[in-house]
């Protein structure tokens, strides 16, 4: 079954990621790497992806009759927001709750566990017409 497994920032992670030092950050940017190698050599792999910063972000709405409204971000009001993503093909919840917990314990500061939170979400199939 796929799953889509959603990595969020708080303020509070950001923050913690923003004081990192280089060879921190390296160790965090090693340890996604190394997990997506492992996660391709078992054939789970389909997608991941880091996103960009919430400044960089939009929102779009289309309006009948006239061009789409697109507002910029950040957004005040969010206090977490989408920082990157992993689509997988695994055979069990079992298994995608493992995945979770260790992206979830991605290295931080000194090479102290992050944990930070991660959504977990099946992807849907579409119903044949």
């Amino acid at each position: 079954m796929k799953y889509m497994i959603l990595m969020n920032a708080s303020a509070k992670h950001w923050g913690e990621f923003g004081k990192m030092t280089p060879e921190d950050i390296g160790k965090h940017i090693g340890f996604m790497k190394d997990l997506n190698a492992k996660l391709k050599a078992t054939g789970e792999y389909v997608d991941a992806q880091g996103l960009t910063l919430p400044n960089e972000a939009m929102m779009v709405q289309a309006k009948t009759g006239a061009p789409p409204a697109v507002t910029d971000g950040p957004f005040p009001e969010s206090k977490e927001f989408l920082a990157g993503y992993w689509i997988l093909d695994v055979k069990s919840k079992e298994r995608i709750v493992e995945i979770a917990a260790t992206i979830s314990a991605a290295p931080g500061p000194a090479g102290a566990a992050m944990n930070f939170p991660v959504e977990v979400r099946a992807v849907g199939v579409a119903p044949e017409v």
